[in-house]
Parts: structure tokens; C-alpha cells; sequence
């Protein structure tokens, strides 16, 4: 196909990760030892094993394909997650595989020197191949059958998204419907049939609008016939208003109504060896000089435990027993009433502890036990659960994920009481577009949203 060089997109692809790859573990290696590139072959067994690494992981995460119709963001998350589950490969595969003593501090060179790369290498690769399609290069030809709302709407992408390498050369229907485009043309499926021949057309987009069964069927063993790819536009406009996720269960198509990222054992893994990490970087770097501060004072100003213990909702609904520092005098409605903006309980190192949110460092060792994560809608006392589940719509759907010890949410300012059933319907939104759209990108960046929200000091945080 002149056209197009799809078909070699992803030798390219491949071919230059293995590029750089082998370039930054060498470049390093060089670098540090002080050695010349004769000197590497010492490396030979294990840069051998980790380009095989590479090339299984790159096939499991389908980096060598990217759809046309997929933006940008999708194809750098599954590169995030390739790369650090690469990274956890490398370690391993190092101490049992490398001639030379284990090198944490080179490893890491290595391996962030390769994200760096890949990521260089695939930005620019990837703006090379949406500037062909804007010049008219490497596009498929593409036409339209079928009426209805969604055969226009498709006609608009593919006049407003040249960058994705489509060129429509025509839309076709059966019979006018509303408000149909001018460039629609009622046809027969005979002429419709002949125009794609004629045209050397790769691809048909039918729309089951407007037309019968027999129709569809029709076009459809036409299109296997001749070598075009069939797709059908569905109707799904009245019923959803978001991406759906199409699964199959044998040959009985099923739709998935909420995409949930962490169903993927790839992200829980990765979200998993993250909490891990981390949790344990703050118990180990800042507990054993914070918490005998805080205990002395906590005991010292008013009676009771260092800790306070509370049942919270987690995962599946499920009970798990949370740890804070205790802010508050011990009282009977801990687990009934909420804190308040001038509540009487609250001891004056609890309200410090409070409004920069360090009552809540001990809810690393729920993070290491695995009840929670270090980002996921917050967890609620249980009373609440029960009641905010019968108030505000969708409330439940955040116990599809771990309980965070911030969220997004959070990052986003919404903290303090919540009795305000409006403000209550954000958090519990903005909890549902996390659920829906992990990514190991967006907790490091709701990590940092948080440190800076902290920082800079919030009127909400009482």
C-alpha cells in the first residue's frame, strides 16, 4: 500500500527500545567503570537477557502497536508500566546474571537512563508519525455506511483528526435520515460495493442506523471477500455517556459499564511494589525521630493512647481497623460524631497534627499490611459508609479500590467535615474518575499535589 507504512511501525518501534536500551545500560557502564565498549562483554549474558526482558514485556503491553485511534496519554501509561516492571526484572536478573558485584546505585542509573530514553525515542517517533498524517502520509482510506447521530459524529472525527491517519473518500446510506450532512449520499449497496473496489478502501465504518440486517450482513461478507477491515459504529447514545469496554464471554459480546485500570494485574502489582516502597521509605526514614516527638507530647497533654484506633470501610467494603494519631481527648462519640471546625475535643497538639495532616503517618503501617494504599478515595467510619451510601449517588463505587491515605479528591482541596451532601457528591465524583482512570502516572502526581496542597495550607483542614 503506498500510502501507508503501517506494516512497518512496529519493527521500528521495537528495533530503536532495543536501541536505547542497550545504550543506556552500556553508555553507564562505560561511564562509571571508566572501561572502553571491548571491556562491556563481561556484560554479554546479561544485556542478552534483559533485551529478551524487553521484548516479552513489550509484546505483553502491545507497545509495538499503536492504534490509530489511541491518544497519546494511553500510549505513554503503558510505557510507565513497562518500564517499571522491566525495572523490577533487571534486579533480580542482575545479581544472578552479571559478572560483576551487585551495583544498586549503577542499576538505577541504568535503568532511569533507559526511561529517559525510550520515553525521548517514543515522543519523537510518535510526533514523526502524526506529522506524516498530517502531510497526507501513512493514512488508511476509510468510508461510512449507515444514518443516524452516530454516523455523523463519526464523520466529524474523521475530518477534525487528520493526525490519526484516516482519509474518508466517502459516506454512504440507504435512505436520508435527520439532519443528514450534505456530503451524505444515498446509495445502493451495489454502488457502495463498486466504489470501494474502485477505490482501494481499507477500511468500513457502518452504522446500524437506517439499515436492515440483511444489509449489514450484505456489506459484511463484501468487505471479507475484498480484503476490508468491517467495523460497526454502535448506538450507545441515550444510555451511557462515557467510554464502554466491550468483553467477550465465548462469542457472546458483554459491555463493561466502568473501565477500573486496577482490574489489571500489571497495575495492581505495580501499585502494590509502589505502596511497599514507599510506606516503608516513611516508616523507616521519619517514624524513628517523629513519632517519639509526637507520643511525648501526645501523652503529655492530655490522657489516653498515642494511637487511635477506628473501623473504617475499605476494599469490597470490607472492615479494616485504621491508625491515626490521636488529635482528640478520649471520648465516647469518636466513632459517631465528626469532627467540627471549633470542635471542643481536640487537643491543641491534635489540631496541629491535624491541619498538616500528620495524624494520618501512621496509616503507612495500614499501607504495608496492604488495608490501604498510599493513594485511593479516603476511607470513611463506618456509620458514615452506611449513610452516604443511601444519600449520594455512586458512593459505593469507590470501595472498588484500596482506601488511600490521600486521593484525588484531596489534591484537589476537597478535605475537612462533610456534612454538606453537595460537597459530599464531589469528593465521591472525583473519587469515581480515579477508580475509572488509575494510573501510576496520576498518583505521583496527586503525591506532589498533596505535599504542595499541605504546604501552601488549606482553610478546609481542621
Amino acid at each position: 500500500m503506498p500510502i501507508g507504512y503501517s506494516r512497518y511501525t512496529n519493527k521500528i518501534l521495537l528495533i530503536g527500545d532495543l536501541l536505547t536500551l542497550n545504550l543506556a545500560f552500556i553508555l553507564v557502564h562505560m561511564l562509571l567503570h571508566y572501561s572502553t565498549i571491548y571491556e562491556v562483554k563481561d556484560q554479554l549474558y546479561y544485556l542478552i537477557t534483559i533485551n529478551i526482558a524487553w521484548v516479552i514485556i513489550s509484546n505483553y503491553f502491545e507497545l509495538a502497536v499503536v492504534p490509530r485511534h489511541v491518544g497519546d496519554e494511553e500510549v505513554f501509561s503503558k510505557l510507565v508500566r513497562a518500564v517499571i516492571l522491566f525495572t523490577l526484572i533487571t534486579i533480580p536478573a542482575y545479581y544472578l546474571i552479571s559478572a560483576n558485584a551487585f551495583n544498586a546505585s549503577e542499576l538505577l542509573m541504568q535503568c532511569l537512563t533507559f526511561a529517559g530514553l525510550v520515553f525521548i525515542w517514543r515522543f519523537i517517533i510518535l510526533r514523526g508519525i502524526k506529522f506524516l498524517r498530517m502531510q497526507g502520509l501513512n493514512y488508511k482510506r476509510v468510508i461510512i455506511l449507515g444514518g443516524g447521530h452516530q454516523a455523523v459524529d463519526m464523520y466529524g472525527f474523521f475530518n477534525n483528526k487528520a493526525r490519526y491517519g484516516y482519509k474518508l473518500l466517502g459516506a454512504f446510506t440507504l435512505k436520508p435520515f435527520d439532519d443528514m450532512p450534505v456530503d451524505f449520499k444515498e446509495s445502493s449497496l451495489e454502488a457502495v460495493e463498486k466504489f470501494c473496489i474502485e477505490n482501494e478502501i481499507d477500511e468500513i465504518f457502518c452504522s446500524l442506523s437506517g439499515l436492515r440486517n440483511d444489509d449489514v450482513a450484505e456489506i459484511f461478507r463484501f468487505a471479507d471477500k475484498n480484503l476490508i477491515r468491517f467495523k460497526v459504529i454502535p448506538d450507545f447514545k441515550g444510555f451511557f455517556n462515557k467510554k464502554v469496554i466491550v468483553d467477550f464471554y465465548d462469542m457472546i459480546p458483554v459491555l463493561v459499564m466502568r473501565p477500573e485500570p486496577l482490574e489489571s494485574l500489571s497495575n495492581r502489582v505495580i501499585k502494590r511494589l509502589f505502596d511497599i516502597v514507599f510506606s516503608l521509605g516513611v516508616i523507616i526514614c521519619v517514624f524513628p525521630w517523629l513519632f517519639p516527638v509526637f507520643a511525648i507530647i501526645i501523652k503529655a497533654t492530655s490522657e489516653g493512647p498515642v494511637f487511635f484506633k477506628q473501623k473504617r470501610s475499605g476494599k469490597n467494603n470490607e472492615e479494616f481497623t485504621c491508625l491515626k494519631f490521636r488529635t482528640m481527648r478520649v471520648n465516647s462519640e469518636a466513632d459517631e460524631k465528626q469532627a467540627t471546625r471549633t470542635d471542643p475535643r481536640i487537643t491543641p497538639i491534635g489540631a496541629f497534627l491535624r491541619k498538616t495532616s500528620l495524624d494520618e503517618l501512621p496509616q503507612f503501617f495500614n499501607t504495608l499490611w496492604g488495608d490501604m494504599s498510599v493513594v485511593g478515595p479516603r476511607p470513611h467510619m463506618l456509620r458514615h459508609t452506611q449513610e452516604y451510601s443511601e444519600m449520594i449517588d455512586k458512593f459505593m463505587v469507590r470501595h472498588f479500590a484500596k482506601p488511600g491515605i490521600t486521593g484525588w479528591a484531596q489534591a484537589k482541596g476537597f478535605r475537612g467535615d462533610t456534612v454538606d451532601p453537595v460537597l459530599m457528591q464531589k469528593r465521591v465524583e472525583l473519587d469515581v474518575w480515579y477508580v475509572e482512570n488509575y494510573s501510576f502516572l496520576l498518583d505521583i502526581k496527586i503525591i506532589l499535589l498533596t505535599v504542595w496542597v499541605i504546604f501552601r495550607g488549606q482553610k478546609e483542614a481542621f
